[in-house]
């Protein structure tokens, strides 16, 4: 049994509502155990005997649309892979305010040439450091609120699918999948 979290995007943040228990109920009714949410904002750790993260997110996709007309991106990590983001961040020796570390999760890995051709938007003091799947980010000078590097930015500049969570819940995360 393999530990994985499934990250959805644009839950209970915007228009998208999603109960938790729902997310539960429905991640437990697709086989899969030990099924956990964390706060409330799409993130449901699980075990599971599927060993492709892929399948995993479009089955969890599939079933929101399904049961609840929910058109949401899933993403999938496995415990493995949050404990080496965790273990990972390049700047989390700088910053002591875990709301100014973030990670955002892609889909894909982006082309090489988008990543080249990524700025941070004129006058901003945001450092960031993309590595294959993620995008590790460090607003020096304020949090994300106030920025104009945000997820949607990130996914027009890269043109892929992301969702990013602060370092409390990334950690929160990893402790949830660690086997």
């Amino acid at each position: 049994m393999t530990r994985y979290v499934a990250l959805l995007r644009g839950v209970n943040v915007g228009t998208t509502r999603l109960a938790m228990a729902d997310l539960r109920r429905i991640v437990t009714d697709l086989g899969h155990e030990d099924v956990k949410t964390y706060l409330q904002s799409g993130n449901v750790a699980f075990g599971s005997t599927v060993r492709d993260a892929e399948k995993l997110a479009v089955g969890i996709a599939r079933a929101l649309t399904d049961e609840l007309a929910l058109t949401v991106p899933v993403l999938v990590r496995s415990g493995r892979e949050l404990a080496a983001i965790a273990g990972g961040n390049p700047y989390a020796d700088r910053e002591d305010d875990p709301t100014r570390l973030l990670v955002a999760f892609l889909a894909t890995a982006p082309k090489k040439s988008t990543v080249d051709s990524l700025a941070v938007p004129g006058g901003e003091n945001v450092s960031f450091t993309v590595t294959g799947r993620e995008v590790f980010l460090h607003y020096v000078d304020g949090g994300y609120g106030r920025s104009k590097f945000t997820n949607a930015y990130l996914e027009k500049k890269l043109g892929v699918v992301a969702t990013s969570r602060n370092w409390k819940s990334v950690r929160a995360l990893a402790e949830m999948t660690a086997s």
